[in-house]
């Protein structure tokens, strides 16, 4: 499997500097700064690309899940929303909430639940993060 690589570049102090983050085959470039991670200012931050590596691992693995059990989805969406709280050890990821919508002709909802808290427990990222963060799922057809 080929190495996935990002990087991000910060210039200047803390509160009054900015960056770039960028992903290895350029797919996604951002600006990041104190306030868009801390405040409201405009940009990204590291939580919202967790945030965004976390629903798309879950919908692939999801999708995954769901051919395994000889369905075939026609869409699966998903919105994880990354709490960052301070704590004793300082600010820290402390939950994602994962809210997923899927589209399968067949399916009834309690497989479809029974399919998605599968993933959520196969899906890579999900196994990166759960030993420090706690993985909340709701999970609905559409």
């Amino acid at each position: 499997m080929p190495i996935r690589t990002a990087s991000a570049r910060w210039q200047g102090n803390l509160t009054e500097g900015s960056g770039t983050v960028r992903t290895g085959k350029g797919g996604l470039t951002g600006n990041y700064s104190f306030k868009s991670r801390f405040e409201e200012g405009e940009g990204t931050n590291p939580e919202e690309l967790i945030g965004a590596a976390h629903s798309a691992c879950f919908s692939m693995a999801l999708s995954k899940q769901l051919a395994d059990a000889g369905a075939t989805d026609t869409s699966v969406e998903t919105t994880a929303k990354v709490h960052f709280d301070k704590t004793d050890a300082g600010m820290t990821v402390t939950r994602i909430d994962l809210e997923t919508v899927g589209q399968v002709p067949g399916l009834d909802e309690a497989e479809f639940t029974k399919l998605a808290e599968a993933a959520k427990e196969n899906c890579p990222i999900s196994r990166l993060l759960s030993p420090g963060a706690q993985i909340t799922l709701n999970a609905r057809l559409a």
